[in-house]
């Protein structure tokens, strides 16, 4: 029981820090390119990259990585939403922005994901 509400205790946060990531990007950079969807998705992978780190090397014990890896994190990334904006691009014929969301969400995305392994690596 205890796993299962650290798991919505995570979610419970991240998804409300997605959906206003999402909110404050097109507020300020307008709703041409899913910038919100893809901030939301390089934070999960700064964290997600730190938490399974940090996890690996014994930094930071089960509860906290249900907490923050299978909660906060899936919660706030969002392959799905992800995957419609790129349809939704590629429908609209703006294949230079769908590849370069593509492009930029993957390398983004993986390049946080070490660079949160990194900064576990200094701290633990």
């Amino acid at each position: 029981m205890t796993d299962w509400l650290l798991v919505l205790a995570g979610a419970f946060v991240g998804a409300p820090v997605r959906y206003l990531l999402g909110v404050h990007a097109k507020y300020r950079l307008g709703g041409s390119f899913p910038w919100g969807t893809l901030a939301a998705n390089a934070a999960a992978c700064l964290v997600l990259g730190f938490v399974a780190r940090g996890a690996t090397d014994g930094g930071l014990g089960p509860h906290l990585h249900l907490l923050l890896a299978t909660g906060f994190c899936g919660a706030l990334s969002t392959w799905s939403t992800f995957s419609y904006e790129l349809l939704t691009l590629t429908s609209a014929r703006r294949l230079a922005v769908a590849g370069g969301y593509l492009l930029l969400s993957l390398g983004t995305g993986v390049g946080l994901s070490f660079a949160g392994a990194a900064v576990a690596d200094a701290v633990f």
